[in-house]
Parts: C-alpha cells; sequence; structure tokens
C-alpha cells in the first residue's frame, strides 16, 4: 500500500548487488511440517469459491449479484487466556455494529443506519452488462453466488456497496460559516487525522470527509468566508476532482507549481486574521511551526472551545465500545511488563529540564517522571493490546501515561472485560475514563516532575501541560515498535507464506476465469480475494480497503472499486491489485500487476523499470547508518532512464498485527535503517487516464556477510518476506541485466517451493503456480504470417 508522502530523493550508488539466498524447505518431512504449522484445519471444511457453468447454452450473460455482507466474528481462544476478539475492518461510511447500538453482544449483527454507506471488508461484484466476443467459449449465466457455499454464501447474500455519492455540500458549508462569523475567523481548518494523529480514522472522527465528500485518507478542508479548499497530495487529486462538488476547490500539493502543504499555503494568505482550528487535530510540531509562521504576518492560530463541525454534524456517529484482547507473548516476543521496563529505564535516562546555562541542581519540577502517549499503535503495542476502533486497524482510543512506578490507561470503561482488568493488573496498569485526562492533565495529579510528549502529541495536550511541565522528545516507543523481535519477523514470515498461498490460489482462479472468457469486475475479483484469505489460518479481517483497478483505473495510485460502479477488468491493460490480511501474526501487503492478453511494446518497457527498481530495492548491500531516504533512487533509476517517475513514497514501514503503514522508517525517510525494521518495496507508474502499474513486496532488514567486510559486520540487506510471484509476461528479456533475469526466475521458482506445501491439494493454483515458475520471459514475437505465441 501506497505511503502517505513523496519522498525526498538522495543520490546514491546503484551498482548491482547478488540477491540475497531465502530459506529453503529441503525433503518432504520438513514440507508436512510447516503445512500442519501454517494452515487451520477448522477451516479445510470450507471450500473455496469456483465458478460453475449452469444454465442454457443460448445465453451468454453474467450476472455476479451481491447483497450485504459481514465479516465472520468468530473469537480466538488462546489456551489459558482471555477470548481475544476480531477487530471489524468496515471501510469509511459504515460504523461498528456498537457504534450503531451502544455495545452489546459481537454475535448479534445490526443494522447500519440507512443514510451511512455501507461497506463491509469483503468486495464482491457487481451487475454485469451482458457482453459477447467473438472467439471465445459460450458462456451460460452464472450467479456467482451460486458456487458459494456457507458463510460466504451468506455474506454475498448480504452484501451492500454503496459508491460515495457527490454531496451537495453548501448548506454545511454556510452552516459552519455561521460559526466561524461569531468567532471572527478568517479561516477554519478541518485536518484528516483525529486527536490521536491517527492516519486512518473512525467513522465518528472523519469531520474532514462529512463537510466536503472527499474520501480519501489524507488532505485538509481549509474554508474561508466565500471559499473551500481541499489540499492534498497528489495519490488524491484525480479522486478529488470526481468526489467533490462545485463549492470546492482542489490544491495540488506537491505538484510543480503547488504549495509544498496546507501549511505553506496557508502562510502565504493569511495576514492580520485568526485561523481557528480544534487544538487536539493538529500536532505540537505542525501548531509550533505554524504559529512562528504566520506570527510576521500579524495572524495566529485560534482554538475554539468545541469543534465547529461537531456544532453542526446533528447525526455524528458515537465511538465504538468493542472491548479489547490481549495480544500474546507468542505473537508478541516480548512481555508487557519488560517493554514497559525498557520504557521507565529511558525516562530515567533522559536529562532534567533544565535551562542550557542554569549551573545550580535541578528542582524536582524539572526531573523527568513520567510520559504521555497518545499514538493509538504505540499505547497497543506497549500493552499488548489490541482493539476494533477503526477500520482495519486493530487499535482502541486510549491515552497512557507511563510513570516511574506505575501507569495510568485512559479508556472507556465499557471496553475493558473482566479478564483485561485482570491482565492489566498484573503489569501494575490503572484504568480511567477516556475523558479524564484532561482532568488528570489540568491537575497535575501525577505530582512533582516532568512529562515527556512526543512532537506528533496534540497541541491541545501541551496547553493543558503548559511549557513548563512538558519535554518534548522523539517517540521511543515508536523506535522499538520499529524494530521487529525475532518472534515477530517470524510470525510476518510465516503471515505473508498464507497469504502468499491465498494470493495465488485467488490469481490461478481469475486467470483462469479470464481465459475462460468470462467477464469478471474490479470489485468481484477483490471480492474473491478476500474470500481466500478468510480461509487462513488467525485471519482477522483485511489490513486495508483493496486496491483492485484496471484500466485508467490502476492510474489512479489509491483507487478502490464499489459494486455498482466497478469496471470490468480489461484484457488490453495491466490489472492492479494492492491489498493484504490482519493475521495475528502480522500485517500483509502485497501489490502485484498482471496483465490477462497481449500487452503493448508501451506497456512492456515501463513494467520491466517498475520491476527493475523493485530488484534494484531489493538486492541493495549498505552500511549502517544508511537511511531508506539514501535508497530511494535506486528504485527510480531505471524508470528515470526513459523519462519515467512515480509521485508516491517507494515504501513505508508495516507493523506486527498493528497498522500497515507504521514509522519511523521507511523510504522518505532520514532514519537510519537497522536490522529487524520491516519495509515494502513498490516501486510503479501511471499513464495517466490509460494504465498505471506497480510491484510491491515487504522486506525486513538483515546482517549480511559481504566479501569484503569493509570496516567490520556493519553491512546490512533485505530479507523478502512477500512470497507471490511476478508475472513475466510483461517483462522485455532484453531489458534486463543477467542479475535482474537471474533473480527473476529464482524468485518465482521460491515461490513454488514455499507455497507448494500450502496449495498442493488445489490444482487449479498448482498448475499456475508452476507454469509462472518455469515460464520464459516475455512474450514471443509474430513468426511469418502473423501468428503470435505465448509462452503459456
Amino acid at each position: 500500500m501506497l505511503h502517505a508522502t513523496s519522498p525526498q530523493l538522495t543520490p546514491s550508488s546503484s551498482a548491482p548487488t547478488p540477491p540475497l539466498q531465502g530459506p529453503s524447505l529441503k525433503d518432504k518431512e520438513r514440507q508436512q511440517d510447516r503445512e500442519k504449522a501454517l494452515l487451520d484445519p477448522d477451516h479445510e471444511s470450507t471450500p473455496p469459491p469456483v465458478y460453475q457453468h449452469t444454465g442454457s447454452a443460448d445465453h451468454h450473460s453474467r450476472s455476479y449479484r451481491s447483497s450485504r455482507t459481514q465479516s465472520d466474528r468468530s473469537s480466538f481462544q488462546e489456551q489459558g487466556r482471555p477470548t481475544a476478539v476480531s477487530f471489524n475492518p468496515i471501510p469509511g461510511g459504515a460504523r461498528s455494529r456498537s457504534q450503531s447500538t451502544g455495545g452489546g453482544s459481537r454475535q448479534g449483527v445490526h443494522p447500519f443506519p440507512q443514510d451511512m454507506l455501507k461497506r463491509s471488508e469483503t468486495y464482491k461484484s457487481n451487475m454485469t452488462k451482458s457482453t459477447t466476443r467473438s472467439g471465445r467459449p459460450t458462456l451460460y449465466p452464472s450467479e456467482s453466488s451460486s458456487t458459494l457455499v456457507g458463510s460466504a454464501l451468506e455474506r454475498k447474500m448480504r452484501d451492500e456497496d454503496a459508491a460515495p455519492v457527490r454531496q451537495d455540500t453548501a448548506s454545511r458549508l454556510e452552516a459552519l460559516r455561521d460559526h466561524m462569523r461569531q468567532h471572527e475567523l478568517a479561516y477554519y481548518v478541518i485536518p484528516s487525522e483525529d486527536s490521536h494523529g491517527s492516519e486512518y480514522i473512525a467513522v465518528s472522527d472523519k469531520r474532514r470527509e462529512w463537510i466536503s465528500g472527499f474520501t480519501g485518507s489524507a488532505g485538509q478542508a481549509v474554508i474561508s468566508p466565500t471559499a473551500a479548499y481541499l489540499i492534498t497530495d497528489s495519490r488524491y487529486w484525480a479522486q478529488a476532482h470526481k468526489e467533490l462538488d462545485p463549492n470546492w476547490i482542489v490544491v495540488p500539493a506537491g505538484s510543480m507549481n503547488g504549495p509544498k502543504d496546507w501549511i505553506e499555503w496557508l502562510v502565504e494568505r493569511a495576514e492580520n486574521c485568526k485561523i481557528g482550528i480544534d487544538a487536539r487535530l493538529i500536532s505540537y510540531a505542525k501548531a509550533t511551526a505554524l504559529n512562528n509562521a504566520l506570527k510576521p504576518k500579524n495572524a495566529k492560530l485560534y482554538y475554539p472551545p468545541q469543534n465547529l463541525v461537531d456544532l453542526i454534524w446533528r447525526d455524528k456517529p458515537q465511538r465504538s465500545r468493542e472491548p479489547i484482547y490481549v495480544q500474546p507473548p507468542e505473537f508478541t516476543g516480548l512481555g508487557a511488563g519488560e517493554k514497559l521496563g525498557k520504557l521507565r529505564d529511558w525516562i530515567k535516562r533522559q536529562r532534567p529540564a533544565v535551562p542550557s546555562y542554569s549551573k545550580s541542581e535541578p528542582k524536582p519540577s524539572q526531573i523527568q517522571t513520567a510520559t504521555l502517549l497518545s499514538n493509538l499503535s504505540c499505547i497497543a503495542w506497549l500493552l499488548n493490546l489490541r482493539g476494533d476502533d477503526i477500520p482495519f486497524n486493530p487499535v482502541f482510543h486510549s491515552y497512557l501515561f507511563v510513570g516511574l512506578e506505575s501507569a495510568t490507561l485512559f479508556i472507556e470503561p465499557a471496553k475493558i472485560t473482566p479478564e483485561v482488568q485482570a491482565y492489566l493488573e498484573t503489569i501494575n496498569v490503572v484504568i480511567r475514563d477516556y475523558n479524564d485526562i484532561w482532568t488528570f492533565l489540568r491537575r497535575k495529579e501525577w505530582g512533582e516532575g516532568n512529562v515527556i510528549i512526543s512532537p506528533e502529541t496534540s497541541y491541545a495536550i501541551c496547553l493543558m501541560l503548559t511549557s513548563f511541565r512538558y519535554t518534548v522528545l522523539p517517540n521511543y516507543v515508536e523506535e522499538l515498535k520499529a524494530v521487529k523481535n525475532e518472534v515477530e519477523i517470524r510470525g510476518l514470515r510465516n503471515a505473508y507464506l498464507r497469504d502468499g498461498a491465498a494470493y495465488v490460489r485467488w490469481l490461478a482462479w481469475l486467470d483462469e476465469k479470464m481465459q475462460q472468457g468470462y467477464d469478471i469486475t474490479e470489485y468481484e475479483a477483490a471480492w474473491r480475494l478476500t474470500e481466500y484469505r478468510r480461509k487462513n489460518k488467525y485471519y482477522m479481517g483485511l489490513a486495508y480497503e483493496n486496491i483492485s483497478a484496471t484500466g485508467e483505473n490502476a492510474a489512479l495510485p489509491h483507487y478502490t472499486p464499489h459494486k455498482e460502479t466497478a469496471k470490468m477488468i480489461d484484457r488490453l491493460t495491466p490489472y492492479l491489485n494492492d491489498s493484504g490480511g490482519q493475521y495475528r501474526d502480522g500485517t500483509c501487503d502485497t501489490t502485484r500487476t498482471v496483465h490477462f492478453g497481449r500487452p503493448t511494446s508501451e506497456q512492456c518497457e515501463a513494467f520491466t523499470r517498475v520491476l527493475q527498481g523493485h530488484i534494484a530495492i531489493d538486492t541493495a548491500i549498505f552500511p549502517e547508518g544508511t537511511t531508506g531516504a539514501k535508497l530511494d533512487v535506486l528504485a527510480r533509476k531505471a524508470l528515470w532512464q526513459d523519462g519515467l517517475n512515480y509521485m508516491h513514497g517507494t515504501g513505508h514501514g508495516v507493523g506486527s498485527f498493528l497498522n500497515v503503514h507504521e514509522g519511523p522508517q521507511s523510504f522518505s525517510s532520514e532514519v537510519p535503517l537497522v536490522a529487524g525494521h520491516v519495509l515494502t518495496n513498490e516501486p510503479g507508474f501511471y499513464n495517466d487516464g490509460k494504465w498505471g502499474m506497480r510491484i510491491e513486496s515487504a522486506l525486513v532488514v538483515r546482517r549480511v556477510q559481504t566479501k569484503g567486510g569493509f570496516n567490520g559486520d556493519v553491512w546490512l540487506g533485505f530479507e523478502r518476506l512477500t512470497c507471490v510471484p511476478i508475472q513475466t509476461k510483461m517483462v522485455k528479456d532484453v531489458m534486463l541485466s543477467k542479475e535482474e533475469r537471474q533473480w527473476l526466475k529464482d524468485h518465482n521458482r521460491r515461490c513454488l517451493e514455499l507455497l507448494e506445501p500450502l496449495i498442493h491439494n488445489d490444482k487449479r493454483a498448482m498448475r499456475y503456480l508452476r507454469r509462472e515458475a518455469e515460464r520464459g520471459i516475455g512474450i514471443a514475437g509474430a513468426v511469418p504470417g502473423g501468428i503470435t505465441i505465448d509462452w503459456d
């Protein structure tokens, strides 16, 4: 999945290096052991979804109807541990069951309000038009749900997916401006984030989406008395123009002549005025930078006592009250008590908040005695807890105050089960109501001492603490969380194998149906892939909304198909699928681009350049201290040779059953890569209005032994976690070096070796996997008479 920011390019060496050798299975016994460890026998009785030909041969239409789907809510019972519950990854517009009902049993299915978008974590087909094509087999009417059984059929029958409808926002904007006039505001800023700085947020926090109608995950709305602006990056320019009504103006941040971001855009226009913003929704770092930039222009930020959008959002959804659950040590590799101990040791090592010019002994109030965490994934990781408050992200709304002896978790009490309560008592964590954080800070209930916060902490917390009571330091928990231990790496490796097996089963299904002449929509293809993932052991839902795109939609990096508007997968252009599953032992993120017809020379050349960039990152060897940003140029070098490029980041950090986007490491970051960092490698190219392509695999940074060994054991490289073959049809063999050609062959053969134990009972998947591992590179040219030959 694409990273939120465009990278800062830094020149770097691009000398080819030999690929790292991945692990191999040497005998049948090890294959059987791996199969037993990775496959869930409870799911073996449910056959994978398939199509069947039914009805009269006179018909050529296929109707892929779907009704609303609900994810399986099976609980996960660990021996001797409280039952853990799966989270509900419902995309924007739909809220969890507890939000609709105020809590209650997880087993019941409760209706969503009719005025909300209704979309589940699985993606199904929409109604397809009747089509015939000469030279293809006769097709029979096929209701795709007729070949599904059990819970899969039930999900198919009940699926609902409403595409976003362009709203008339005039009345909402006018109501907001009424409140702006009361506060004498020249501008009012509505960020995408919630009060915890989350990239992905709960439905109840989607204020910017509600006021504007824009559904993208990034972008700031800025309202003036006469205009409304949406500032967003290149991933969403086309989507914003499509979704916003005429009341809005799209500002392309990061474009050639556009501003760097919304802060730069606002500073250029603000003068002698007040700019309103909810202090909870802007970080300390951004508020400080913006205030400093506005000061010379006699402008300032103003923080209304209530969020102005909340005042006019009459049917605003309730916050989730889904219970949280424990993530056990067999997945985390480290107990919460040990993690808290590391954090407390770090607090003790920090110097007192004494001015550099002072020579007196520090006062008790200047000693660092605690830290306040507001980042949801950091809290979940530190306490080994998971929740169900934000779609696709197993986190929960809370604040965590960690002192030197005890800790206080501020959370909705209804979310705490007796089992979790008992668990928290064992690690000396006290529970208080979520909203008590403000009383706690105002009264300074922890007593003497300074509190450490990160630059990403909301400015509202800083205002409550006052500058004499806090110190701003980089988020130490985020640094700890980013470096995966061996248990987490093993879990990710196993999760990617299971996820890869599901992906290959699905590719085989899709390839067969397309070759048989079926018309499949982007939505149906994505839905089927989710059904294959659902069968996997430890499956907890999707990691993010499926990106399933064909033709011009594939040129939109963050396109999401909807049932009623999805396109038929085109046989003339590449098809791109960017998706991943959330599993108890890891978060997966994979992109593959395939072609179901005969690709053009232009498509093959672009795909080959993307592949070369992918290989260059995958095979990179670099010394300690090297940042991701310094490696970024390797992914772009081949594309640049042909004057091609992509506007998103090359890759991002990935969590361990946490957020799919994780920092601080990335290929856009100046943070040095260290052994244990996990990142995605995802160069691409997007031919605007025509087609697009991307290849994405997950990598873990590992220590490597080099021939020269200069300066000692300081060399790092990557181990590839993703195990899905790369289609060779669009690759131009003559453009590849000998090393690149061997890398591609080795990768596809490795996929066959590692995935065979998991899918050997699926004859179709095995045929597909073996074909991709053994076929040649590219498509043969035309022979005399105009006949063309494919390696297939």
